[in-house]
């Protein structure tokens, strides 16, 4: 597994350093990968929702500095919503920086900003909006790039039929590249009551694409990982156990003592693995 930090704890600090530069702090800190997350790229992106568009070049350069980190690219995206174009410019652009940062393994993750009203119980509950995933990540697979989805508005077994569904209209080798980012603290957030652990323990290892850990107490946001709402010691235990060997994202939220804070969440998980 690759602990790794997400640029939207560093929004604050965008305002007076340079993405570089932050990025280097997160990579003396320990981490691994940097999800590079829109409209939290500094001078590496322009524009806002339908306009937003990555800096390529930019990205290109950012990506040269950190030849030993690993990246991918995560953007809001209405994906579930339909009506987003495969050969639409700002998703073609997305796939090409995907391709930039993420090297010889891409990945785009995108998170639905628009939540459903409820909860899909099975997979008559998703909408056929929701099914036209399946041309994104027919497009996507096409140029060799891993399309995950984040399970901000639904539980994680609800996405988890999502990309089932969808994987039954893509060949099985298109299927490969769909996945999920399952955060469990998302779920318990907007569904208390749940286990959203017992949800990711069951997912199959194909699926999980790239996984982020966060925490709160309370229901309250958390500045670090660590203990809380969710036994976050025993959510890396369990990804341990099914061998998942991709990124963990601490996304952790912005602080002016954010590296700090992503240092001690480092340090907290390396303690609950016994490293």
């Amino acid at each position: 597994m690759i602990f790794g930090a997400i640029t939207n704890s560093w929004r604050n600090h965008l305002a007076e350093q340079g993405l570089a530069e932050l990025i280097a702090e997160a990579e003396a800190r320990g981490s691994g990968h940097v999800e590079l997350r829109q409209t939290c790229l500094g001078d590496c992106e322009s524009g806002q929702g339908d306009d937003w568009r990555p800096n390529l070049p930019g990205l290109q350069s950012i990506t040269d500095q950190f030849p030993a980190l690993q990246f991918d690219l995560a953007m809001a995206l209405p994906c579930l919503s339909g009506g987003v174009d495969p050969k639409g410019e700002q998703f073609q652009m997305a796939l090409q920086a995907a391709k930039i940062v993420g090297r010889e393994a891409p990945h785009l993750r995108l998170v639905d900003p628009d939540a459903a009203e409820a909860a899909w119980q099975s997979a008559g509950d998703i909408p056929e909006s929701a099914l036209d995933l399946a041309n994104l990540a027919r497009e996507a697979a096409a140029q060799g790039v891993t399309l995950s989805l984040e399970n901000s508005g639904q539980p994680i077994g609800s996405m988890a039929l999502l990309v089932e569904e969808c994987r039954k209209r893509l060949s099985p080798q298109e299927g490969t590249y769909l996945g999920l980012c399952p955060d469990p603290t998302n779920q318990l957030r907007r569904f208390p009551g749940t286990d959203p652990l017992g949800d990711l323990d069951a997912l199959p290892l194909d699926m999980l694409k790239i996984v982020h850990f966060k925490q709160a107490r309370n229901g309250d946001p958390h500045p670090s990982v660590d203990t809380g709402d969710l036994d976050c010691g025993e959510m890396l235990r369990l990804l341990e156990a099914k061998n998942y060997q991709g990124p963990a994202i601490m996304e952790i939220p912005p602080h002016p003592d954010v590296f700090e804070n992503l240092s001690h969440s480092y340090e907290f998980l390396n303690a609950a693995s016994g490293r």
